[in-house]
């Protein structure tokens, strides 16, 4: 792959920077995958196209540019993670909460917005999401999806508390404060299950490829 960067290698397989003049791309290729995770490979990378299509034209997240049952390729986007670009002016989380609102309109729940380096702030000041792998796209909207949209809000909101704590009201010191059933069951139940499976199975990390704000997975 001429010109192009490894950004990450692990079980599930290989993320590349393709620089392009045009428009710079993320590819996201399954096919080194482990054997015995592959399925779960080629089903995080449907999750997130299908999140991303559902999302197609809406500015501050990546636009899908090609997937198929073992290769994904979406659009760059400029930007440093929050914890690099650390933004303190309360405009920047006005804007993703806007953004988030119309995510949960056209559909689509991240569900994994805990992560700063999946919350990006962009050149312009405004805000961007990425890593679209455990997003969930219901056309219904049920009362699941809301749980989970729900989540989306409270995870923006305790960075919010991280950078801006002032310009918190108290509607959202509320939510903050009465976290849902769901979240209580993870935070009890599956949580650490998850730390578990992700941290000393698979060897991941919550800011892994954040280290070069080139590394977008």
């Amino acid at each position: 792959m001429s010109d192009a960067r490894l950004l990450k290698k692990d079980l599930f397989g290989e993320v590349w920077l393709r620089p392009s003049a045009a428009e710079p791309s993320i590819l996201r290729d399954t096919r080194s995958a482990r054997w015995w995770v592959r399925w779960l490979a080629r089903l995080l990378l449907r999750r997130e196209a299908r999140g991303l299509a559902a999302l197609d034209g809406l500015d501050g997240v990546p636009a899908l540019i090609h997937y198929d049952k073992d290769r994904l390729t979406r659009s760059y986007l400029a930007g440093v993670p929050m914890h690099m670009g650390k933004p303190s002016d309360n405009s920047y989380f006005l804007n993703a909460a806007r953004l988030l609102r119309r995510m949960h309109r056209a559909g689509v729940a991240h569900n994994d917005l805990a992560k700063e380096p999946n919350l990006l702030v962009r050149d312009d000041g405004s805000a961007a999401f990425i890593d679209f792998q455990l997003a969930w796209h219901s056309q219904n909207r049920g009362r699941l999806f809301r749980m989970a949209a729900r989540e989306d809000i409270r995870h923006l909101l305790k960075h919010k508390r991280t950078y801006c704590p002032d310009d918190l009201t108290q509607r959202e010191r509320r939510m903050l404060d009465n976290p849902s059933g769901l979240s209580r069951a993870w935070m009890g139940l599956f949580k650490p299950v998850y730390l578990f499976v992700t941290r000393k199975i698979f060897g991941w990390s919550d800011r892994e490829g954040a280290g070069d704000r080139g590394q977008q997975t």
